[in-house]
């Protein structure tokens, strides 16, 4: 899936995508996969898994990677 991050506070390592419906998905620092820092950055597009926990209902991201500019 793509979407474009909402907001993430890395001094708490979690943040919000918004995906391609308009829902927010729950973002980990260690799904992220880049080297170094795991950060991202309000308006970068991303892609991702979305998983969706069976206890709860809610979505989470996995897999999270940046979208090169080209």
């Amino acid at each position: 899936m793509t979407g474009t991050v909402k907001w993430f506070n890395a001094s708490k390592g979690y943040g919000f995508i918004t995906n391609e419906k308009g829902e927010d998905v729950f973002v980990h620092y260690s799904v992220i996969k880049i080297d170094g820092f795991r950060t991202l950055r309000e308006g970068e597009k991303v892609t991702y898994d979305e998983i969706t926990d069976p206890a709860t209902g809610k979505s989470r991201a996995d897999n999270v990677e940046i979208v090169k500019e080209k």
